[in-house]
Formats: structure tokens, C-alpha cells, sequence
């Protein structure tokens, strides 16, 4: 199994972004600057920040630290604990003179200050605004201390005197700004430091107040000549912070997230998903990891010279590796470059090209073979990983395939019928009969009609029995505000998610579908404005509409409501299957003869 983390080998062909980001810290025109590394979640963003890191290893004139923010998150004022991990490594890295020890010293006390400042402010919305506490005049040290600590904060008597007092007024804290930016850069020359290279990493992570605080500790403290700032994070929830802070004015036309980020990121790179080609070159490296360990290190170096001669056009071939390594056994390596491409071109396109989607799924492949060898039974690992694909990206197929096994002892006729492309005879599958995708899956190798697949169900009841499927991948965040916005209630939000369709993957339209019915299915009463976002969205694109229709067909009659029969009927006209739609119906009449009339007028 392969660690679901950060590496700084590349596997992903980002030596392009790499050296490209490298030449923007490099160049001392465009010093101080701020680089966004933008990338979904699990594309790969601390990764290419991992391998720029690691290509300054030895270099004195750079520092390079990382800045992980979502740690921070509960304990500490986002500005003061960027501020102070920057100075805390800076002392860790270099010898001090006395003079730059002052200098560091001088920077706490500032930290310390500014900290205190931000409390400050806290504490003031707290007392004076809430009216908890009575009037200004009334207020007391132990009042104040007695309140806080009943709310589980902590608190010392000088904090308190301190917001009392009013230290924090505006021209005091300009007077540390100012001090602190000109002491900091003192400090980067007098430490001999030529470049400052900080890495904020999983701040998409971060709640929207703690997104914004370390932006504009950048800005305010850190933005000094030799400095440079990369941060990690998908864009869109950066922007998505700064609106929610910054709410849009009616009449403005301005995006303020994107105009707030292009202001704060001067240079955003952004990490395109990968390609087949590529995909098929993470996943044969990450299997070559696996079954030639002691050769892994030789054969990937080998295998990146060669893809560096002509990149666009290059391909892992047998020969290719074979007549380089001649010793390495002929039929693990076939067995790699044959799954390999097996699952390049589908996870490519269904997971978006994303290497954290991809890695799990080769994992649960992994675990699965894993848990048949401690049980003494022999899998073949192709077929598992075809049987897998059809669990993970069409997985009411997988139940229906699963139930047909169980019941004709691992050997289900239908997908001999189907191989064989008799539609006309089968029954439990042919809904899907038109899905091109499924065709594809069938014909392609190995085929499993004459394969007992008892063995294989066995080893994923888990999907098998679970009641409603849960995704193991988190949706992007587009994702996540089309289906908020097909949650909403609303014809206008779910107008907005439906012209927000074609931004997201067919994998994720199929999460958005999947868990818009598991809401509708765990009701006792379906609410109509979610029936008709499951039906609208279900018809934004053709790899939903097989699904659409089996789920309803999941449906107790007595859940349909006589309002739904109309919209279902126009649902199968739109996606020409009608005929489909009428058989349920028909189904449906039969058991609730409630909603015979409805359906009666329908089919005339």
C-alpha cells in the first residue's frame, strides 16, 4: 500500500511547474512576491511545493520553512503564530550575532505586543458590545476574568488592564507595524539570509476568519525584499472566505473574492489533473514501487530520463524496461503494465486526474488482495480492479451484478448476454443498456463471463451491505456549493447549480446524485423541491440518467407523491426514456392505486 501523503519524487511530471516557480523566488526584479500553488484537493499542491523545498537543500543563501496553518488553528492567533514560527526557525537555522539576537528579540516583544493587541480587540466586541456585562463603568477586572474563564478562556489580569486602559489605540499600533517590517528585513540581511522562502500549506483547510488573518500577515509584516510566499490552497475556497468576510454590494458587478486574491497572489500556478499518459505513468510507478522494490529507485530514475527525451509522445513499454533491467521478472512486470493500463484511462477521466483519488483506489485494490491472501484465496488482481471500477463509478450496477452472482453461484448469465450483445434477453441490466460506459467496461479485458466472481463479492460486502453509499473522496468545492444549492429549496438556487453542471467531474455528478438520494431515501417524506433537484441534475449529463432511473426504481409507490407522476414522465421524455419510465409506472400503479389516476393521464 502506498502513504497517502506529500512526496518530493515526481511521479507527476511537475518538474515544468517546478522550475518555473523556482525561477519566480530566483528572480530579484519581481523580490518580495507572493505564488499561489492552486490545485483541487488531493492534485498534488504539497507535493510540488515538497519537491521545490527539497532543490534548495544545501543552499545557505535560502531558508525555506513550512507554515501549516490549520494546526495553528485553536491555539493561536493566525498573524502572531505565522510571525512567530518564521523568527522561531530563523533562530533554529542560523548562528546570531549579538546584534541580530536583539533584533529577535525586539521582533517577540513586538509579537508578544501584537498578540495582545488582537486579544484586545476580541475581548472588546466581547464586553462592551454584548452588554453582558453591565455598563463600561461598572466593569471590573474580576468581573471580566470571572466571565471569560466560566467560557473556558484563559485570561491574566494585565491582559484585561491593558483592553481597559486603552493601550491599543491605532497610532501605537501603526508605530509596531512599521517597526516590525523594517526590524524583520534588518534581520534577514544581519542573519545573511538572501531568500525567505515560506510554504502555507492547507490553507483551504482553515476557517474563512483564520484564510484571511494570514494573508494579511503577509501583507502587513512579512512583505519585505528577498521574501517570497507560497501558498498552497484551492483558489475558489479563498475566494469563497473572502466573500463571506466581504459580502457583495447589489449593483457591484465585482467578483471581490477573485479582485481580493489577485491583489494578495501576484503569480498563481496552477496544477493542471493529469492526462491518461500521465495517470498511466503515476499508477505503473506506483505498482512497479510494489512489485520491485529492491530495483524501484534504478527503474523510476531510468523511466524520467526517458520521459524527459520526448515527454509528449512518451510510453512505458515491456521492451522499454526489459531491455534496460534483464533481470527483473517477466511476468510481475507484464502483470504491472497490464493493470496499469487497465485503470489509466478511467481513473484519468472519472477521478478528474487527481493523484489522492487515484492513490485510494489502488490502495482498497491493494488491501482487498491483502485480505484474500491472509484468507488462502487466489484473486486475479485485473479482474478485482475491473469489478472495482464498476463499485466506485457505477455502483447501483455493482449491487445488481452482485445479487445476480450470489444467486447463480458466481456465474451471473447476464453478463454473458451482455459480452455476447444479446440486450435483447436480459432483464436485471437493462436499464443501462444505452450507457456507453458500461458497454466499454463489459468489453474490455478480462472478460468475466467465465469467471466465478463469488470469491470477488466476497471481499467487498461492504459496499454490498451497506444501506446507503458513502463516498470516501470529498467533493471540491464547486462540488459542494451545487449541491448546497440543490439542497436549497429553491428554483433559483437550483438554476445556479444546474448552469454550474459542467464544472465538476462525472465522478462527482455521480457523489452530488448519490447523495442527494440517500437524503430523499432516509425521509419519511420525500420533500418535492429535493425530488425535483435529483431529477434536474440527473439530466445535466447522460452517464446519470441509467442511475436516475434505478434509483427510482428503489422507491416504495407509497413515498410517490401524485404531484411527482408528471414531473417523472417529463424527466424520461427529456432523456428519451420514456419507455423506461412508463414500466415504472405502471409498477407504481400497481401498488399505490393512489397514484393510478395521475399515471393513467400520463401514458394516454
Amino acid at each position: 500500500m502506498w502513504k497517502d501523503s506529500e512526496t518530493n519524487l515526481d511521479l507527476l511530471n511537475f518538474d515544468y511547474l517546478v522550475e518555473v516557480t523556482k525561477d519566480i523566488i530566483e528572480n530579484e526584479d519581481l523580490s518580495p512576491c507572493t505564488i499561489g500553488v492552486y490545485g483541487d484537493w488531493g492534485s498534488g499542491k504539497s507535493s510540488l511545493v515538497e519537491m521545490i523545498l527539497k532543490s534548495y537543500d544545501g543552499n545557505d543563501d535560502f531558508l525555506c520553512i513550512k507554515f501549516n496553518g490549520w494546526l495553528f488553528e485553536d491555539y493561536e492567533d493566525a498573524k502572531t503564530a505565522l510571525l512567530g514560527t518564521i523568527i522561531d526557525k530563523i533562530k533554529e537555522k542560523r548562528k546570531l550575532s549579538a546584534k541580530a539576537k536583539a533584533g529577535v528579540k525586539k521582533l517577540l516583544e513586538n509579537i508578544n505586543y501584537l498578540d495582545l493587541a488582537s486579544k484586545g480587540l476580541k475581548y472588546g466586541t466581547d464586553f462592551f458590545l454584548t452588554g453582558g456585562l453591565g455598563t463600561i463603568a461598572d466593569i471590573t477586572i474580576n468581573q471580566i476574568a470571572s466571565k471569560l474563564k466560566s467560557a473556558g478562556q484563559e485570561v491574566n489580569d494585565e491582559e484585561i488592564k491593558k483592553v481597559l486602559e486603552g493601550t491599543f489605540s491605532k497610532e501605537e499600533t501603526r508605530k509596531n507595524l512599521r517597526e516590525f517590517q523594517n526590524d524583520f528585513e534588518e534581520l534577514l540581511k544581519e542573519t545573511k539570509i538572501k531568500k525567505l522562502v515560506v510554504f502555507i500549506d492547507e490553507l483551504d483547510r482553515c476557517n474563512h476568519d483564520t484564510i484571511l488573518e494570514t494573508l494579511e500577515a503577509i501583507r502587513l509584516f512579512l512583505f519585505t525584499k528577498g521574501s517570497s510566499f507560497i501558498i498552497g490552497a484551492d483558489e475558489r475556497q479563498v475566494m469563497y472566505a473572502v466573500g463571506k468576510r466581504f459580502p457583495e454590494v447589489k449593483g457591484n458587478h465585482l467578483d471581490i473574492g477573485k479582485e481580493y486574491l489577485e491583489k494578495m497572489i501576484q503569480y498563481p500556478i496552477k496544477i493542471p489533473q493529469l492526462g491518461v499518459q500521465e495517470m498511466e505513468f503515476y499508477i505503473t510507478s506506483l505498482f512497479l514501487q510494489e512489485a520491485f522494490e529492491k530495483e524501484y529507485s534504478e527503474i523510476i530514475t531510468f523511466l524520467k530520463e526517458k520521459r524527459e527525451e520526448d515527454f509528449i509522445r512518451f510510453e512505458i513499454t515491456y521492451e522499454l524496461i526489459k531491455n534496460k533491467f534483464e533481470e527483473i521478472n517477466d511476468n510481475k512486470l507484464k502483470d504491472v503494465l497490464s493493470i496499469s493500463k487497465q485503470l489509466s484511462s478511467v481513473l484519468s477521466n472519472r477521478l478528474n486526474g487527481n493523484p489522492r483519488h487515484c492513490k485510494r483506489f489502488l490502495n482498497s485494490l491493494s488491501m482487498r488482495m491483502k485480505m484474500a491472501k491472509f484468507k488462502k484465496v487466489t484473486l486475479d488482481k485485473k479482474v478485482l480492479a475491473k469489478l472495482m471500477l464498476i463499485e466506485y463509478f457505477q455502483d447501483d450496477v455493482f449491487k445488481k451484478i452482485g445479487e445476480l452472482q450470489a444467486n447463480e453461484n458466481g456465474k451471473p448469465l447476464e453478463i454473458k448476454l451482455i459480452e455476447e450483445d444479446r440486450w435483447e434477453d436480459v432483464e436485471t441490466l437493462k436499464l443501462w443498456k444505452d450507457d456507453t460506459w458500461l458497454k466499454n467496461w463489459i468489453n474490455s479485458e478480462p472478460r468475466l463471463s467465465d469467471i466465478d466472481l463469488q470469491n470477488y463479492f466476497y471481499f467487498t460486502r461492504e459496499s454490498l451491505q451497506a444501506t446507503f453509499y458513502k463516498s470516501s473522496f470529498a467533493l471540491s468545492t464547486e462540488g459542494e456549493n451545487i449541491l448546497e444549492r440543490l439542497q436549497g429549496g429553491s428554483d433559483s438556487l437550483r438554476s445556479e447549480a444546474i448552469k454550474k453542471s459542467q464544472n465538476v467531474s462525472d465522478f462527482e455528478a455521480t457523489e452530488i446524485l448519490k447523495t442527494i438520494f440517500n437524503i430523499i431515501q432516509s425521509s419519511s417524506t420525500i420533500d418535492t423541491q429535493l425530488f425535483k433537484s435529483f431529477l434536474e441534475w440527473s439530466k445535466t449529463r447522460a452517464s446519470l440518467y441509467s442511475d436516475c432511473l434505478s434509483k427510482l426504481t428503489t422507491l416504495p409507490s407509497q413515498s410517490i407523491k401524485i404531484s411527482f407522476i408528471p414531473t417523472v414522465f417529463d424527466f424520461g421524455k427529456k432523456i428519451d426514456k420514456l419507455h423506461e419510465v412508463q414500466e415504472l409506472a405502471k409498477k407504481w400503479s400497481q401498488e399505490n392505486p393512489k397514484l393510478k389516476k395521475a399515471i393513467e393521464e400520463e401514458l394516454k
